[in-house]
């Protein structure tokens, strides 16, 4: 059995899942303009945020308080067959999720939206073929003026269903034809070794459709690990080198293609990834020249309730929106 985000407790018992994503390198040939203003900021990681749960920060406040100049929009879910929402709940504009994006870009940042998760009903079953599932994606990217897309990919109906992992590379395939200079992103769990049966074939896939992902990545937590580092490296690691190995690119190449998301503080199978550590992996992944770095999430970015897994703080003592600060030196 894969390792898999459960989340916290109370994430568990509402929807769903995610972590990660920074935006990767542009496609060659991507039109200038705001492809090109996304891609200058290609290195810097985009930590996710949720609106709907753990007292979510203001966006823009973090953005100054902590140099971060993305984040990673969590999530985006059906609301009844094949037609996107917010949660499942919200719409796609007029409301919260709208205005913090329009925050974010208006400040100068960027928003990845984080389609899919651990729990929710998805759009990845609920859409009939990759056109159609497409188009639910293409109503995100329209809605909010998007130049990247994050597909967290988990759990038995999506991840575990190869149907279904078909068809959201059929889908991203479409996309990438559709809107030049989009960043495609895959997220999805992995074991300490790196991917397992359903990465692998996942990767192998996306390879033989020419689905043309910009970013696989893996979650390299919930182990139940003693030694988170060691683990996050090898994890990484063992996905660029199937990279490698499937897409014929050399280890520099491989690289750029591959991102990882952490969870700070407390793991649900409280796992500790302290501030120093995280500081590790990013300097890890730097030197690596990742293609992307984000941890689940800003919310949890807060000290206050040591020994607890929450969706409002970390579970260990730190400064608040410490590893948001960490991350934006990515």
């Amino acid at each position: 059995m894969s390792k898999r985000r459960t989340r916290t407790l109370a994430v568990a018992a509402a929807l769903g899942a995610a972590a990660t994503v920074a935006l990767a390198a542009p496609a060659t040939g991507a039109p200038a303009s705001t492809v090109d203003r996304q891609a200058q900021l290609a290195g810097h990681a985009a930590p996710y945020l949720y609106l709907g749960w753990g007292e979510p920060p203001n966006a823009t406040d973090i953005m100054q308080q902590t140099g971060i100049q993305g984040f990673t929009l969590a999530f985006i879910l059906s609301s009844g067959g094949c037609e996107p929402a917010w949660d499942g709940q919200r719409p796609l504009t007029g409301g919260t999720d709208e205005q913090t994006i329009k925050a974010i870009q208006d400040a100068g940042g960027f928003v990845v939206p984080s389609i899919g998760g651990w729990g929710g009903n998805k759009l990845g079953p609920n859409c009939s073929s990759p056109e159609e599932l497409a188009g639910a994606y293409q109503k995100v990217i329209d809605a909010h003026n998007l130049t990247a897309i994050d597909i967290d990919i988990e759990n038995s109906d999506e991840f575990e269903n190869e149907t279904v992992q078909d068809r959201i590379l059929g889908a991203l395939k479409i996309v990438k034809e559709n809107n030049p200079g989009i960043q495609t992103i895959v997220t999805m769990p992995t074991t300490t070794t790196g991917p397992n049966y359903y990465g692998n074939r996942l990767i192998d896939r996306a390879a033989e459709l020419q689905a043309n992902i910009d970013v696989f990545t893996v979650m390299p937590f919930d182990f139940g690990s003693s030694d988170i580092y060691t683990d996050t490296v090898n994890a990484v690691t063992a996905l660029k080198d199937k990279l490698k190995a499937t897409f014929g690119w050399s280890d520099e190449e491989a690289w750029t293609h591959t991102g990882l998301s952490g969870m700070n503080g407390l793991s649900d199978q409280h796992e500790e990834t302290s501030v120093e550590t995280w500081t590790q992996i990013r300097d890890w992944a730097k030197s690596n020249n990742l293609g992307r770095l984000a941890f689940w999430s800003v919310n949890r970015d807060r000290g206050g309730c040591d020994g607890q897994v929450a969706a409002h703080c970390s579970g260990i003592p730190q400064e608040d929106w410490a590893f948001t600060k960490v991350t934006a030196d990515f």
